[in-house]
């Protein structure tokens, strides 16, 4: 997603980079703006991540630091975080967000927000990012760029 000139743009990036998170921000690095650009990532039904490159880095989220037994991706993003991957034995039923909760506050989804949507757990990961470009103000894009994929 980017923002530019009080507009959003929406588009996809390549599937292969679905399980290769230094090629997701790399791949958002790369895309010219000068507004905000960040990456929205669900997984099959099972986890979320936000990406957002800021300057000197970048900001993430990921919806369920649990995913990261199962998930490459999930694991890389904890390992970017500086977070151990969680063992299997000390695993409750309920799974728990990882990052910045705060990445997306300045477009729209204060923390409290988003904290409301990854503790949402009767909706599947898609269904989530779709309540956050909601509150961004970016839904028509995200669903007219789905509909192309």
């Amino acid at each position: 997603m980017v923002r530019a000139d009080g507009k959003w743009r929406c588009s996809l990036l390549a599937t292969e980079l679905l399980d290769d998170l230094d090629g997701l921000i790399t791949g958002l690095r790369r895309v010219a703006a000068d507004g905000a650009v960040f990456g929205l990532v669900a997984i099959d039904d099972e986890f979320f991540v936000v990406i957002r490159p800021i300057p000197g880095g970048v900001s993430l989220l990921l919806s369920d630091a649990t995913a990261a037994l199962d998930y490459d991706l999930a694991a890389d993003v904890l390992d970017l975080l500086h977070l151990d991957t969680p063992d299997e034995d000390e695993i409750d039923d309920e799974p728990w967000p990882e990052g910045d909760l705060t990445l997306l506050a300045d477009l729209g989804v204060p923390e409290q927000e988003m904290q409301l949507i990854v503790d949402e757990g009767d909706l599947y990961p898609d269904e989530q990012l779709t309540m956050i470009a909601r509150s961004c103000g970016f839904a028509d894009e995200l669903a007219a760029a789905l509909e192309k994929a």
